[in-house]
């Protein structure tokens, strides 16, 4: 059995037509262990309440399951925060999906936070990560690879025309 934890975004409210809730049904339905847990107020987070949601759900198994940190959107700035601030929680794979870019992040004071003074060279991520972004993203249209997948020298995939990987885009079950 392996242990999943699923970060999501901003002004997520983990709704059922998307797709982190529907692989979180998917993933229980096949006897895996799930946290999906609703961040603090994800219509104006606070970078500091998230980091210490991440601390709480993020505890390894203690039963030496394998564990799986899924995070989409402000879930991945999370997860950079967490990793330069030398915070993250130690798991065994990580996919990054659909960040924003700094310069979007930065514009929209809910979450300017997130992205203010975040150094990608401080970032030390200890699992190995793959970085899953779309074209045509509203939230990243430099592209995900050019501001992550590049100076974090992590694998990386895009995907033709999947905007934010989101169900606007089309992505939900």
């Amino acid at each position: 059995m392996t242990t999943y934890l699923i970060l999501h975004g901003f002004q997520n409210h983990r709704p059922v037509g998307h797709w982190q809730h529907w692989l979180a049904g998917e993933l229980r339905g096949r006897g895996h262990d799930v946290r999906y847990p609703q961040l603090p107020e994800p219509d104006a987070p606070v970078l500091g309440d998230w980091l210490d949601a991440l601390e709480k759900h993020g505890e390894r198994p203690g039963d030496g399951a394998e564990f799986v940190v899924l995070a989409h959107s402000l879930g991945v700035l999370l997860w950079l925060r967490a990793a330069a601030a030398g915070r993250e929680p130690v798991a065994d794979r990580v996919l990054l999906v659909a960040p924003p870019s700094p310069p979007v992040t930065a514009s929209i004071p809910e979450i300017a936070g997130f992205a203010d003074g975040l150094d990608l060279a401080a970032v030390r991520l200890q699992a190995p990560a793959r970085l899953v972004h779309g074209d045509g993203d509203p939230y990243c249209p430099e592209g995900a690879d050019v501001h992550y997948g590049l100076p974090l020298g992590l694998d990386t995939d895009r995907v033709p025309g999947g905007g934010h990987l989101n169900p606007d885009h089309g992505y939900g079950a």
